[in-house]
């Protein structure tokens, strides 16, 4: 965390965001053990678009035979006054649900040029149980209201990987990641 602060110094909205979501999420304390040989792992990514900024802390349990789900995603948000509290809060968690459906499952496969996903039975999106526990933080701020349908979204899948390598020293290269981890 020092470092990724140290490389935000000229950027005091990246650096508030990362600061605001590293604290709500406790990232200086470790995370509670696994059981029976779980692997957890916390990862971060920060991301501006549209003039707001988003950082998210992800934290992942990854069993040992591969298989993981993302407990918990710590996000900060600053879009500059924000006009409905309530809006933010449901854009920002409706973001990291379409995030990590695209990052966890969502592929859309060919043969012979033609789309093999029909239907919902042979394309898998998020379920409901699938869904972590999502914190929303909104950074007070006098600057002009901005996007905030977008943002959201990019930072996931960084910090989601992020986690899975903290959790298992094996970064993941591509999305989905599916079953990459698996043994």
């Amino acid at each position: 965390m020092t470092w990724r602060l140290a490389m935000l110094e000229a950027h005091p909205r990246h650096a508030g965001v990362l600061k605001l979501a590293a604290e709500k999420a406790g990232w200086d304390r470790p995370l509670e053990p696994g059981k029976d040989g779980e692997r957890r792992g916390r990862g971060v990514a920060v991301h501006e678009a549209f003039g707001s900024f988003v950082a998210q802390v992800a934290e992942v349990t990854v069993q040992n035979d591969g298989r993981y789900r993302v407990d918990r995603v710590v996000c900060a948000v600053d879009c500059g006054i924000v006009v409905n509290p309530d809006v933010v809060r449901a854009q920002t968690e409706g973001g990291v649900g379409f995030a990590l459906s695209a990052a966890m499952s969502e592929a859309i496969t060919f043969t012979d040029g033609k789309v093999d996903q029909s239907n919902f039975h042979d394309y898998s999106p998020l379920r409901i149980a699938d869904m972590p526990e999502v914190e929303v933080h909104l950074v007070p701020s006098t600057a002009a209201p901005t996007g905030i349908g977008e943002p959201p979204v990019a930072p996931l899948a960084p910090a989601v990987v992020n986690a899975l390598a903290a959790a298992t020293g094996k970064r993941v290269r591509r999305l989905p990641i599916g079953q990459q981890l698996a043994s």
